[in-house]
């Protein structure tokens, strides 16, 4: 096999860089492709299932740890994103591992060229201006097979990603929407609270109008007195009455989830 070395000028000088292929007879190169060829799209393919089972492990964690946690939208979609950026890059490591074993085997001398290649078989778009040596071009189907496995065992981990995206982004609304009830009711305890809380107040008031009129001065500073006192008090009670609630429905809303969202089993974890 030969080989530039260097840049390509004029009058550049072609060397020959022996390999282990060199050495077989021509007549036996095209069997020889196909072994080379299946032995490296078994590694590839037993790569893409670990790679596919990690990223659906990874999914599947989120999207438990996703139905404990208070409704996150952003986190939902980040982590679904996250899914298909990893599925997609399974694929990008599959091709360059072609192009690096071409590379390492001397098939095709320039990187660039080697990833050119290895991308348009392994997604079967065709060869574009490069090409292997007529007794090795048997290893371009191969890529291209290896490229169909992948994409369709891709293709049936995706929808297996999108299911329990749409089943968690259907939960967390559930969740939402139980959420904006349990405040709904909150606020309108504690405006009826307040409510009656202002009504003690004005009755409060009136009573010490009553016991002001005709009293001396120093009288009506100690009823106005006592007023504010009770006000005070009227005002603290309705306060803690208010907490209280809001403590209960803390406690509510952190036993939605569990309640609401059980714990997804089906991975094993």
């Amino acid at each position: 096999m030969r080989r530039c070395l260097g840049p390509r000028k004029k009058g550049a000088k072609f060397y020959s860089v022996p390999t282990l292929f060199d050495r077989i007879p021509d007549e036996i190169k095209p069997m020889a492709a196909i072994g080379v060829g299946a032995f490296i799209l078994v590694l590839l393919v037993l790569l893409h299932g670990a790679g596919l089972h990690g990223v659906l492990v990874l999914h599947k964690r989120g999207v438990r740890r996703l139905k404990a946690e208070p409704p996150h939208f952003v986190r939902a979609l980040f982590l679904f994103g996250l899914a298909v950026f990893l599925m997609l890059a399974l694929h990008l490591l599959g091709f360059t591992l072609w192009a690096l074993s071409l590379l390492r085997l001397g098939l095709i001398p320039r990187a660039y060229n080697a990833f050119y290649f290895c991308a348009n078989a392994y997604t079967t778009l065709g060869f574009g201006s490069v090409d292997l040596d007529a007794h090795w071009r048997n290893i371009a189907p191969i890529i291209a097979i290896s490229g169909m496995f992948s994409f369709a065992w891709t293709t049936s981990a995706l929808v297996s990603v999108v299911t329990a995206h749409g089943e968690l982004i259907a939960q967390l609304e559930d969740r939402r929407e139980r959420e904006m009830e349990m405040r709904f009711a909150f606020r309108k305890d504690a405006w009826a609270a307040l409510e009656i809380e202002r009504k003690a107040e004005r009755s409060e008031e009136e009573k010490a109008r009553a016991q002001a009129a005709g009293a001396s001065l120093f009288q009506r500073l100690v009823i106005r007195r006592n007023e504010m006192r009770r006000v005070r008090e009227l005002r603290k009670a309705k306060a803690a009455e208010i907490l209280e609630l809001r403590r209960k429905e803390r406690e509510l809303e952190a036993n939605l989830a569990p309640a609401v969202l059980p714990r997804d089993s089906s991975d094993g974890k």
